[in-house]
């Protein structure tokens, strides 16, 4: 049975340059080959001037010959093979994954507004893939002050939903400190402060003492990480509870967190399309380091 392959995006951007650095480091951990895809949303030779030209060759193509170049002489390198396509790259990169171990990408590359955190391809594809999805930042994005400095041996960081955590979600994140020899480190945020809603004449609840919430967040955290430590019993993980939006404290912890894993929506009867979710969506926006996004498991999409 052969390997699936990590998949790297390439669109010519330093950004997906940086992506190709992560998918061949996830491909050699992985003991996988390393597939390049370019999906070139133009195609030149259907314009009326050149139609007589005909396709373009399937080896003429600028951005796979400057990967080529990028990664001549290097030692060590997965089998690679180069794949140029035509078409949207927001519906064509979400085709692929059906077939990848991984697919990974830049947060941004040459098309849209400069301004913007999120391009809307790695929307798209973190939004639809089917496998796990490794969104890279570009260079020198800020996280929020309090957060370390990313190095050697930083943790694996995973979004704990108290409320019922995906089993794909934290399967992978477990999975992933274990290839890098990385603790992990799993952040289970509650609302805080509480806000009971109440009906007008009706007497006010007691009083809530904020450690007895966190208490009991973190007994049902370590309740769900229990499996997983018993599965993965090399991987030390350490679980930190944390009052307000979880979003926050993700963006935080991305900043010496070697990478960040969360979880994708799961469908059901009254959202049946693909929907990433807005703790997801607010932490590619805004994360320093990689995010992984992971599909829901099968059985719940």
């Amino acid at each position: 049975m052969s390997t699936l392959p990590v998949i790297a995006a390439a669109d010519g951007s330093d950004g997906s340059l940086r992506a190709l650095e992560w998918a061949l480091d996830a491909a050699r951990r992985r003991s996988a080959p390393l597939r390049v895809v370019h999906v070139r949303q133009y195609a030149p030779w259907a314009q009326p001037e050149v139609l007589t030209a005909g396709p373009p060759d399937p080896q003429d193509d600028p951005v796979l010959e400057r990967i080529r170049t990028h990664l001549r002489g290097r030692a060590g390198l997965p089998d690679t093979e180069y794949l140029g396509l035509e078409g949207a790259p927001s519906a064509v990169l979400p085709g692929l994954s059906a077939s990848a171990h991984l697919l990974v990408l830049g947060s941004r590359g040459r098309g849209g507004f400069a301004g913007l955190l999120l391009g809307s391809n790695s929307m798209a594809a973190a939004r639809d893939a089917e496998c796990p999805v490794i969104v890279v930042p570009r260079a020198g994005r800020e996280a929020p002050e309090d957060a370390g400095v990313a190095g050697p041996g930083s943790p694996v960081v995973v979004g704990l939903k108290a409320a019922g955590p995906d089993e794909a979600t934290l399967e992978f994140a477990f999975a992933e400190a274990a290839r890098r020899g990385a603790r992990l480190r799993a952040v289970a945020a509650y609302p805080w402060p509480a806000q009971p809603w109440m009906m007008p004449g009706e007497m006010p609840p007691p009083i809530v003492d904020q450690d007895v919430v966190e208490d009991e967040a973190r007994v049902l955290a370590d309740g769900f990480l229990a499996p997983y430590r018993e599965r993965h019993p090399d991987v030390a993980t350490e679980t930190v509870t944390a009052a307000g939006d979880a979003a926050g404290h993700l963006a935080a912890a991305s900043r010496d967190a070697g990478l960040v894993v969360v979880g994708r929506h799961r469908r059901h009867l009254l959202a049946p399309a693909r929907m990433m979710g807005s703790v997801t969506h607010a932490v590619l926006l805004h994360a320093a380091g990689p995010v992984a996004v992971v599909p829901p498991s099968r059985l719940g999409d």
